[in-house]
């Protein structure tokens, strides 16, 4: 027997993911009316469709800026997107504000970790190797691979768990926002001043 699905069910699963309203109610109806399913089978949807939508071409977008509360940190990130359209919304510019906050607060080096040099790859490879020694030849590759992973979350943007929801990373947020806006969304790339430093 399947559960009735009815427009406030629809309404509240929308305004929870932002969400169109014929997305929610097909997931709704996939999952028998089951919320936290229903918005599992959203985000699996909304993956797939930026993974589509990565290949496409992104030429507008916005150069954004934040300075800390002291003026001792400031960040001007850029962020594109595929049309003007999209760079005035402000679901966009509240987005492209957000990255600024992460970059003020966690200090990443880069945007993505096709960017990081095979030389600090190597080093934190052979730093974390020699911490490990005297363990099982199988231990040491599983621990090394996980001690590059933290590695990778402190210094790449897009691995850093987001400063607003810790359980999350900054590409699940991207993910979520191309999924939302229906474009393709890149972080091209984003400058941190600190006074002194």
């Amino acid at each position: 027997m399947s559960t009735i699905i009815t427009a406030q069910m629809v309404g509240d699963l929308r305004e929870k993911t932002g969400a169109g309203l014929l997305d929610c109610k097909k997931a709704l109806s996939e999952a028998n009316g089951n919320v936290e399913e229903a918005i599992t089978i959203l985000r699996k949807k909304g993956a797939a469709s930026a993974a589509k939508k990565a290949e496409r071409t992104t030429r507008e977008g916005l150069i954004e800026s934040y300075i800390h509360v002291g003026s001792k940190v400031g960040v001007m990130v850029e962020v594109n997107c595929e049309t003007d359209f999209v760079a005035r919304n402000e679901g966009f510019k509240a987005f492209c504000r957000d990255l600024c906050l992460q970059v003020a607060a966690a200090n990443p080096t880069y945007v993505r970790r096709e960017e990081v040099p095979e030389a600090d790859l190597a080093r934190e490879r052979e730093i974390a190797t020699a911490q490990v020694q005297g363990k099982p030849p199988a231990a040491i590759q599983k621990i090394v691979e996980g001690k590059l992973e933290k590695f990778y979350s402190t210094i790449c943007l897009l691995d850093q768990p987001f400063v607003k929801l810790p359980d999350k990373t900054v590409k699940d947020i991207l993910t979520e926002q191309v999924a939302k806006i229906g474009e393709n969304i890149q972080v091209r790339r984003f400058v941190r001043y600190q006074l002194g430093a």
